[in-house]
């Protein structure tokens, strides 16, 4: 099972925050890679560690050709962490994992079914809406997409 990551941030201590598409954040710590695969060991290398990026597909992230980590490794070893942005996704992410079109929530705004200020908030030319409102409004992700229900929703 996948987890699509949507960022991730170097921090001290060889550390990551890594920030997945369902609005969850995650802490990974690095070092016990250090110790058990030998290739690992170059991430001491700061400048290195600081390059991390997410692939292409969100799938995983990657430092070079030999150094990378699968997002479901970070999801299943990452300690969870609370931020102000939990359970808000960008109505991209959400137009993925649910299948829909971003103008059927976009029309969902104008007739009340998601509520302005409450459900969904846009920052400049970026609507987010929140993981609570797509379950109540429209049930359960695709199978495919993989989104786990935190206990907070609904």
């Amino acid at each position: 099972m996948f987890h699509r990551l949507r960022a991730v941030y170097p921090l001290p201590d060889l550390k990551l925050c890594a920030v997945f598409r369902e609005g969850v954040t995650k802490i990974y710590d690095v070092k016990p890679l250090l110790e058990k695969w030998e290739v690992f060991k170059e991430l001491k290398d700061e400048d290195l560690f600081d390059s991390v990026y997410v692939d292409l597909g969100g799938y995983g992230i990657i430092w070079n050709d030999r150094i990378d980590l699968s997002s479901d490794s970070i999801w299943e070893k990452g300690e969870t962490v609370n931020t102000p942005f939990d359970n808000l996704m960008s109505f991209s992410d959400a137009t993925t994992l649910w299948g829909l079109h971003e103008s059927t929530l976009r029309k969902a705004v104008v007739y009340g079914k998601l509520v302005g200020g409450v459900d969904v908030c846009k920052f400049g030319k970026q609507w987010v809406v929140t993981t609570e409102a797509m379950y109540r409004e429209y049930g359960e992700p695709l199978k495919d997409s993989m989104v786990v229900k935190l206990k907070s929703d609904l």
